[in-house]
């Protein structure tokens, strides 16, 4: 909501709810994808000031919620990366702290968020396990409690020998708020063309699901609040689940009069 409240706040700050028009939201999103904003970030930008509106009258803050207009919902362009370009990815950044979040962010399905809020007293490195949820009972989106795997455990072991803080994610002894910039030489340095972080979570969803891993468990990894909301969200890439669906028909493989 931060970056999303710059640009709202902008363009619909000197108003009262009950002025807000389409035409003042179709004038701020024909702004903002002037200014090469995503149709996609426009979408959920306004969506924000939507949902911060109703919050507002459901709290008896306004009197009422205005209808806030949205361009249509792009399909959507998730990168998910094979294999070798995640190896490359990993490989390109040239911080340790750029280095370790990637490596947790594709080795847990993580969020961002998680990955930059995990502190080490949630690793167990005697049990194996990364506890990304937090006690406050404040976060909104579901985390997980996973064992380490091949490249996370290592990966904890050398930055917990180099560790000034309390933070897993830390650079010149404090926490790291953002990893953009240094997300960004990573993918350049890779070579692998357009990518973005949260395409890392994307790609761990596809690539276990690929391996034939139960939705369930991928839901769990995830940090879902039911398996609906993980086939919906990657069915899509995974026609392979439809297979005998198909083959029963099948119809020219019949003998005629069969």
């Amino acid at each position: 909501m931060f970056y999303t409240g710059k640009a709202v706040l902008a363009h619909f700050g000197a108003y009262t709810p009950d002025q807000i028009t389409k035409a003042m939201c179709e004038d701020y999103s024909d702004k903002r994808m002037a200014k090469g904003i995503s149709q996609g970030s426009v979408w959920t930008e306004l969506g924000h000031l939507r949902g911060a509106l109703k919050f507002a009258e459901d709290t008896g803050a306004i009197e009422k919620a205005p209808k806030i207009w949205r361009p249509s919902k792009p399909q959507s362009d998730k990168r998910i990366l094979n294999r070798g370009e995640a190896r490359a990815l990993i490989d390109g950044a040239s911080g340790p702290h750029v280095r370790l979040a990637i490596a947790l962010l594709l080795g847990t399905a993580a969020r961002l968020g998680a990955v930059l809020d995990l502190t080490w007293d949630r690793i167990d490195f005697d049990a194996g396990t990364i506890n990304l949820r937090l006690d406050d009972a404040v976060t909104r989106k579901g985390r997980a409690f996973l064992p380490m795997n091949n490249t996370t455990r290592p990966a904890l072991i050398a930055a917990k020998k180099a560790a000034l803080t309390d933070y897993v994610i830390e650079y010149a002894g404090h926490p790291v708020k953002s990893i953009r910039t240094g997300f960004t030489n990573a993918v350049e340095n890779s070579k692998i063309g357009h990518v973005r972080i949260h395409d890392l979570r994307h790609t761990a969803a596809v690539t276990m699901l690929s391996a034939g891993v139960p939705l369930e468990k991928v839901s769990q990894v995830l940090g879902h609040s039911n398996t609906a909301i993980t086939f919906s969200t990657y069915a899509r890439y995974l026609p392979q689940h439809m297979q005998d669906a198909v083959d029963v028909l099948d119809f020219g493989s019949l003998r005629r009069n069969a």
